[in-house]
């Protein structure tokens, strides 16, 4: 599903405008993003979490050069679902397979 259908369907079954549906969504993406640029957590009750995890630092290789390369200390955003959200995505039998090229 890509953005553009998130949209659609929620626009459809809320009878909201695309538009503001749209600016909605881009608004908790914006939010999302900058709550975790200056370290802060987002819960969602019943959804899940928006964290950082902290990646030590290690060696690295870059085989082309054969040379190791060091890699700070650094952190990455990461998604907790929560167990309800789990659950229900375990119980799936089967799952859409689409090709690379469709999902794009």
């Amino acid at each position: 599903m890509k953005k553009a259908d998130l949209v659609n369907q929620i626009s459809e079954k809320t009878g909201v405008p695309k538009v503001d549906v749209l600016v909605s969504i881009e608004s908790f993406f914006t939010n999302v993003k900058e709550a975790l640029a200056e370290g802060e957590n987002v819960y969602i009750r019943g959804f899940g979490s928006f964290i950082t995890k902290k990646r030590a630092a290690k060696v690295g290789r870059n085989i082309k050069q054969n040379t190791s390369v060091n890699i700070p200390e650094h952190y990455i955003p990461a998604f907790k679902p929560a167990k309800e959200f789990a659950d229900e995505v375990k119980k799936l039998k089967t799952l859409k397979s689409k090709s690379v090229n469709e999902e794009y």
